[in-house]
């Protein structure tokens, strides 16, 4: 029998560069309140968000894909034509096939680099950098760029007043390339497809193709409660197994960067986590609303921006969302 030669990888994979982009629009309460029995007081009060982004019809899925990766790519100091593979995580590009990330590899001048689309929520971005980082330690790439970008504006039913008011838009990038020391820890991520109900899109598409669903576009829908205490109890679980598997204990976190989903929740899970006040926490969430698959890799590309971050720190990130699905994991920022 012949022998299959075996792949020989990076000892190590690191996120190397972020990028991000928010569209122009900025979409304050008051906006919300034209369609919704609410108040601005009770908005903040129940989700912390004060704005967030919309796109407008030029800043697509792609488009705001390119601006994010592009900047991703310059910051890790690499050529586009190095990027050996595009994993983009979305629920928000409505094609089916072919996948958006192709289209993305392309325009942002890479060398026919394997490109494919993930869907797995708000958990998106730790599932992507997963993947990524397993081809590098694999050898079938030696730089990966991984995306989250949604359009939830365009699932957005504005008359619910459940959900109306915490959606937005954007695209957050980061470059995954080889490392001789680990600065990615193993990943703590699952599925717990029993609560499958509690955050869904309100028809399939075949219903709205067949005219059953046609009164409404589909729109993402959640029980809230059930929602709200799945994350704030078993995720703040999740998020210590990730701190133990990296051999990471919370006093020598520098950040921590959840799924920007609510401010109760991040407050409830610095809590329990029972993070020391020097641990910097990303509230992204008030200025950009959720943007599921997008909210972690924006979030920390502010964080960085502005200084409240820097690179070397030691960050556990954290998603959750529509599955129900989570991905926990302790890296080092760029």
């Amino acid at each position: 029998m012949a022998k299959i030669k075996p792949s020989q990888g990076a000892p190590y994979a690191r996120i190397m560069g972020v990028g991000g982009y928010r569209p122009t629009r900025v979409v304050p309460n008051e906006v919300i309140l034209e369609t919704i029995d609410s108040s601005d007081e009770w908005i903040r009060s129940r989700s912390g968000i004060a704005t967030r982004h919309w796109a407008s019809d030029e800043e697509t899925v792609a488009a705001m894909s390119v601006e994010a990766a592009g900047k991703a790519i310059a910051d890790a100091g690499i050529p586009a034509d190095r990027i050996g593979g595009v994993i983009v995580s979305t629920v928000s590009h409505f094609a089916q096939t072919p996948a958006i990330a192709t289209d993305i590899a392309y325009k942002l001048g890479t060398d026919k680099a394997p490109a494919f689309d993930i869907s797995a929520g708000c958990a998106g971005f730790g599932y992507g950098l997963t993947l990524a980082k397993g081809m590098i330690v694999e050898g079938s790439a030696e730089y990966v760029l991984v995306i989250g970008v949604e359009r939830l504006s365009d699932l957005t039913d504005l008359e619910d007043r459940a959900t109306a008011f915490l959606f937005g838009d954007g695209a957050g990038a980061v470059v995954v390339g080889p490392s001789q020391e680990p600065h990615i820890g193993p990943t703590v991520w699952g599925s717990e497809g029993d609560k499958s109900e509690t955050i869904k899109q309100t028809v399939p598409w075949s219903d709205y193709r067949d005219g059953k669903g046609r009164e409404k576009f589909p729109a993402i829908t959640q029980e809230g409660q059930a929602v709200f205490r799945w994350a704030v109890f078993e995720m703040a679980k999740v998020a210590q197994q990730a701190l133990d598997a990296a051999g990471i204990a919370a006093a020598d976190l520098d950040v921590f960067i959840p799924h920007q989903a609510n401010m109760r929740i991040i407050d409830s899970m610095v809590k329990t986590l029972k993070l020391p006040d020097h641990v910097t926490v990303a509230r992204d969430v008030e200025t950009t609303g959720n943007t599921s698959a997008a909210s972690i890799p924006l979030a920390m590309e502010r964080l960085l921006a502005t200084g409240q971050a820097k690179s070397g720190d030691t960050a556990l990130v954290i998603g959750f969302g529509a599955g129900l699905v989570y991905a926990a994991t302790v890296v080092t920022l760029p």
